[in-house]
């Protein structure tokens, strides 16, 4: 009986932590898929027109097209907010468009003066950018 009694304590525990942070573990599950898109996304332009295009310069597509995505499930999955899409959108593009300068900033360090490899040297800066944007999101994107 007393197994019992702490297994249930244990379940209505774990079931009061998973309703307090589910919606940072939603904001974990969006920007990890978001994280793979838009690493997939840049090493994919890299790979088919890196040797036309300069990295820094392929870093705006994937960017435009990894923040379009971020934007559509932090909305509708993480946040759940009805506020003004366009207005959202935008505010998304303005945390973006920082942690984008973060990124180019920093892979221009790690590649030149560093001389890492730009797809790893990115993967780094993804990393870099993933915390400061989320509190960016949560406090301004769609507050």
């Amino acid at each position: 009986m007393r197994k019992c009694s702490s297994l249930l304590r244990l379940l209505e525990t774990g079931t009061r932590l998973c309703r307090r942070y589910w919606p940072f573990l939603r904001y974990l599950l969006v920007g990890g898929w978001n994280t793979l898109f838009g690493m997939g996304v840049y090493a994919l332009l890299y790979r088919c027109l890196g040797e036309r295009i300069h990295y820094l310069v392929l870093l705006v597509p994937a960017n435009i097209l990894a923040i379009t995505n971020a934007y559509l499930g932090y909305k509708f999955i993480v946040f759940r907010t009805s506020g003004n899409m366009v207005r959202e959108y935008l505010r998304c593009y303005v945390v973006y468009g920082g942690m984008m300068m973060l990124s180019a900033g920093l892979l221009f360090v790690f590649v030149e003066y560093l001389k890492l490899n730009p797809v790893y040297a990115n993967a780094v800066c993804v990393l870099v950018a993933t915390v400061i944007s989320y509190f960016s999101h949560k406090h301004f994107s769609f507050r």
